[in-house]
């Protein structure tokens, strides 16, 4: 039986030393490796006087080293000693406390790396940033300011950091999105195959039904006409140490191990349409100030 011993308790920590600090006591030990024997077979093998023996299987047994039991004999009954562990674990790296959770929100515009196809453009409070429909205008200086960006086949590619997790375990990571299909103005059939990459892997595929309109978003500005995009649902794709979950259902059993989190540089997300997907229908991907809930793309990290 493996028995594990951290600086958490004190008292057992110094009570197992105390055990292990005796020739006398680790000799008793390695003889019950073989048998239990009562006291007086081990006073009589080590040729010591019992009383001496009877002390020092009282330390032991205080330990939780050994247990003993009454067994009966020729003059009453006698002290059985029986081993109890077969291995120690000493963990002399202080145990961490709670777990610690990091919020980290991304603005849909601060991508560091795009492969997109018209329609595409983005739009940030007040205004369309650059022209529609050209991919180039994705390089813009000022799409670090955009609320709503969209394209009709490819991916955005965003970096959060990783510096605080840094000598931690990752127990669970969470990365939620509203998003929807994307065509010209809105159509309420438009499924699109929507996959969120983390590190380059596949975390997971969402067939979106529409390019939600015929309503307006909750937080879309007055400017923003009728007949675009209005509103998404909100995604959330969920690692922990069992797999991959989209909205509470498993769709991988990729483990929260399998996406490397702490070692590269950054976290790497991407949201696009794989290339060969059965239905490439656009992204919207909807940040604070349009559609119905006000949030970026949301990353928490549980350690």
């Amino acid at each position: 039986m493996k028995r594990q011993l951290s600086f958490e308790n004190e008292k057992e920590l110094m009570l197992v030393g105390k055990a292990l600090s005796s020739e006398i006591r680790i000799r008793i030990l390695k003889l019950l490796d073989e048998n239990s024997l009562c006291v007086n077979e081990i006073a009589e093998i080590l040729q010591i006087p019992a009383s001496s023996a009877a002390l020092n299987v009282r330390v032991l047994e205080e330990a939780g080293l050994i247990r003993t039991e009454l067994k009966p004999g020729v003059r009453g009954a006698m002290k059985l000693c029986i081993r109890q562990n077969e291995e120690l674990v000493l963990h002399l790296q202080q145990r961490r406390g709670p777990k610690h959770e990091e919020v980290i929100s991304m603005p849909v515009g601060n991508y560091v790396d795009y492969k997109i196809t018209p329609t595409c453009g983005m739009v940030n409070d007040e205004e369309y940033i650059d022209g529609e429909d050209e991919p180039r205008c994705f390089y813009d200086p000022r799409r670090t300011t955009a609320k709503l960006v969209w394209f009709s086949s490819g991916y955005l590619e965003y970096r959060f950091p990783n510096a605080g997790i840094q000598g931690s375990r990752v127990k669970r990571l969470e990365i939620s999105a509203e998003l929807c299909s994307e065509t010209a103005d809105y159509d309420l059939d438009c499924p699109s195959d929507i996959t969120l990459w983390v590190n380059g892997v596949d975390a997971g595929t969402w067939t979106c039904p529409s390019d939600f309109g015929g309503r307006r978003g909750k937080l879309n500005p007055d400017w923003w006409e009728d007949k675009n995009s209005q509103y998404g649902n909100l995604k959330k794709w969920v690692m922990d140490t069992e797999g991959t979950y989209l909205d509470g259902l498993k769709v991988s059993s990729v483990p929260i191990s399998g996406y490397d989190l702490v070692e590269g540089p950054y976290i790497s997300v991407r949201i696009g349409i794989k290339e060969n997907a059965e239905h490439i229908g656009g992204v919207n991907i909807f940040g604070c100030s349009f559609g119905d809930y006000p949030q970026d793309i949301l990353m928490r990290i549980e350690y």
